[in-house]
């Protein structure tokens, strides 16, 4: 039993294909799959994923690229939309995390004002409605985690995950130490990624969780064609190897900090 924490299974990449996709992953022994929404046009369409298969959750969120295209009345739609979620029929118990936000300084335009001002607000809006339902969040952090763990000191949230990550040590541990599990994918199987397989093979085996990414960071054999959520098994067997673990050993662990970070996914 695997769980691919994060994965953008709406994305256009899948050809509209996207249950067959879930299907394959289902069929290699991934058992649940979360979707972060990343605008408030997909909204919808990652609800009804949650809606069309048992294993499919998501999360609702506006992701920093896209904060420059959107409005402060996305964000009140965002607050509508999750408070209608969270008292509602099966389906929307499926909502499972604020997701995905944070803040990208990796891209020069998005660490230039007015843009980095309009994101750090977006993001803490985003954390403040987090905070306001006790629900988790999907962190987005590119060259910006700092900045990102400043803010969570000052708006407490119940955790989450700092999806990708790929910090300092000493920030590893800040977030475990705020409630945080630490997301990683395809980026910890290329050997040259040393900082990354270091963190995978030293934290605490009780922070970390895996997830794809998908269609994005694929892992060193996908050579071409998107990344899927059926690599996660085959993800899982480096975190293994790296910490001279069995393959249950690490599907079992990370199934079960992924469940406990969103235990919503329980309820569901």
């Amino acid at each position: 039993m695997w769980i691919d924490s994060h994965c953008h299974l709406d994305a256009n990449e899948f050809g509209g294909m996207s249950l067959d996709v879930a299907e394959a992953a289902a069929q290699v022994g991934v058992s649940a799959i979360v979707v972060p929404a990343v605008h408030k046009n997909n909204f919808n369409t990652v609800i009804e994923l949650g809606g069309q298969r048992a294993d499919c959750f998501y999360a609702l969120g506006i992701h920093p690229m896209y904060v420059p295209t959107s409005k402060e009345e996305d964000l009140l739609l965002l607050r509508k939309r999750v408070e209608e979620l969270m008292a509602g029929t099966d389906t929307q118990k499926k909502l499972v995390a604020i997701g995905e936000i944070g803040l990208d300084y990796f891209v020069s335009a998005l660490a230039q004002s007015p843009l980095k001002e309009k994101q750090e607000y977006f993001y803490t809006e985003q954390l403040k409605l987090a905070r306001d339902f006790d629900l988790p969040v999907l962190l987005h952090v590119r060259r910006s985690q700092d900045i990102i763990l400043k803010h969570l000191r000052r708006i407490k949230v119940r955790g989450g995950i700092a999806h990708a990550f790929n910090g300092s040590a000493q920030q590893a541990q800040t977030f475990i130490d705020m409630g945080f599990k630490l997301g990683f994918g395809g980026a910890m199987t290329f050997t040259r990624a040393l900082q990354i397989r270091r963190l995978a093979t030293d934290l605490p085996l009780s922070s970390i969780v895996l997830e794809t990414d998908a269609p994005d960071i694929p892992p060193s054999w996908l050579r071409e064609g998107a990344n899927t959520p059926a690599q996660l098994p085959r993800i899982g067997a480096v975190l293994a190897e790296l910490r001279n673990l069995s393959l249950t050993e690490v599907a079992q662990a990370t199934t079960a900090n992924a469940m406990y970070v969103m235990p919503r996914m329980q309820r569901a």
